[in-house]
């Protein structure tokens, strides 16, 4: 029987929001108090959830450059290192988009490594529950509707406007990150029985192992070889696949409650705002959904913001979102469908021609639909948000006064609802869905204003 004991047993920094806030879902879920810091905590912040099983923080370093993470990422570490959590993760999206240069995987674990002195690198991405799965070292993907494909092929992923994936093998696309040899346990030697002996003499060399998860069987057991192997200390970058590999194997051996726990339903709430900035088709077909239950859909101007024309967006929006909001009508603001509408699809020749970097349009983007969920709350008595896209959700969750989340309810795999934890009485018990733009059922905006439908 494995005994999780007392205190902290798993800590990680997720390298964006929504994959932060799919992750605590996964052990809130399982029964585990799980607390998601919206930033470094100061110390009071930190005691008020001392103890807690499961401590996470969110984060943007998907979207970051080298420097930045070698200033920014070390404090972080440290903290999550100061829980005494035996397990600590760099929390990565299951769809493992990254680049040498923009969100570096292999850097973290390198820093990561550095910061806590852990001397094993295990690497979990498979997570069926939300569509993905590892096979001798290769990522699948569903995309929606779409059936599944290889990484590099997926028609989302292999066209991500920052990071396309264009490497399906996981080892070959981390070893470009790290000067760290990076290789794979497939399936029959994860189940095997010299499994943990490879884990360990990686630990001799130094090596990140890519495990191989595709289903219950081999998440239960990866879990249970990354838990038993805590004691050499473990730095993980891996996607919530490593929250539901421990969680499998902490219930096959009877450490977590047998019955789970049971979340207060969610009220229909129809003064709902949501703000999308994901181009992903799977969010777009939500806000068509959406739009056909009732949404009010209003459009960002991208090339106003675009210009440095942010704060006359937010005065625009505010006022036409005001009078739907008042008649407890939803409302939704969007920055572009999908990477071929025009407005997303000619942002970059605009850009170009204005001699604005695109990096900078898209960060003022985010900024705006921050600074409109910011005020949007107090001005006009909301009590629930919907946000879409994982950048989106970093930049308005920092644009918020909050300095926690907790696990509100499940809404759908990996996008949950989070409850608020505030100094400001506007924003305490704030409800927020934050989901990545490949996540979520095509109602999921329209759940929660009006309810499931039928």
């Amino acid at each position: 029987m494995t005994d999780l004991g007392t205190g902290t047993s798993l800590a990680f920094y997720g390298d964006d929001f929504t994959g932060s806030t799919d992750a605590m879902e996964v052990t809130a879920k399982a029964g585990l108090e799980t607390v998601l810091f919206t930033a470094l905590p100061d110390e009071a912040l930190a005691a008020r959830f001392s103890g807690y099983p499961v401590v996470g923080m969110a984060g943007t370093a998907r979207a970051r450059g080298a420097a930045w993470m070698e200033a920014e990422l070390p404090a972080r570490f440290a903290f999550l290192a100061a829980t005494g959590a035996p397990i600590l993760q760099y929390k990565v999206c299951s769809t493992f988009d990254s680049a040498p240069e923009v969100g570096s995987i292999g850097r973290a674990i390198e820093i990561g490594r550095r910061v806590s002195g852990a001397r094993l690198s295990p690497v979990i991405v498979g997570a069926p529950q939300l569509g993905r799965w590892v096979t001798f070292s290769t990522l699948f993907a569903r995309a929606g509707t779409g059936g599944v494909h290889r990484i590099d092929r997926h028609p989302t992923m292999s066209r991500h406007p920052v990071t396309p994936m264009t490497e399906g093998d996981l080892t070959r696309h981390l070893a470009a990150q790290t000067e760290r040899a990076v290789t794979g346990l497939a399936l029959d030697r994860l189940i095997g029985p010299d499994a943990a002996e490879v884990l360990a003499a990686s630990g001799e060399s130094g090596e990140i192992v890519v495990l191989d998860t595709y289903d219950e069987a081999s998440q239960r057991a990866a879990g249970r070889l990354v838990w038993e192997a805590r004691g050499a200390g473990v730095f993980s970058a891996s996607s919530s696949g490593l929250q539901y590999a421990l969680v499998a194997h902490w219930r096959a051996e009877g450490a977590l409650a047998s019955e789970p726990p049971r979340f207060a339903p969610l009220a229909p709430t129809p003064r709902l705002l949501a703000l999308s900035g994901s181009c992903s088709p799977v969010t777009a077909d939500q806000i068509a959904r959406a739009e056909a239950a009732g949404f009010a859909p209003f459009r960002l101007d991208v090339r106003a913001v675009a210009g440095g024309g942010g704060d006359a967006e937010v005065r625009r929006l505010l006022e036409a979102v005001r009078p739907v909001l008042a008649e407890d009508r939803p409302a939704l603001i969007f920055a572009a469908k999908t990477v071929d509408d025009p407005a997303y699809a000619g942002l970059a020749d605009h850009c170009r021609a204005e001699g604005i970097p695109f990096e900078r349009a898209q960060a003022r983007i985010g900024h705006t639909l921050g600074a409109i969920a910011r005020e949007a709350v107090p001005a006009l008595g909301l009590t629930r948000l919907a946000v879409a896209g994982g950048d989106t959700s970093g930049a308005v969750v920092e644009a918020l006064p909050v300095g926690a989340l907790e696990l509100r309810a499940p809404l759908a795999p990996g996008a949950p609802v989070c409850l608020c934890h505030s100094d400001d009485p506007a924003y305490a018990g704030l409800e927020v869905l934050l989901k990545g733009g490949q996540l979520g059922h095509p109602d999921v905006f329209t759940d929660l204003a009006i309810g499931p439908r039928g």
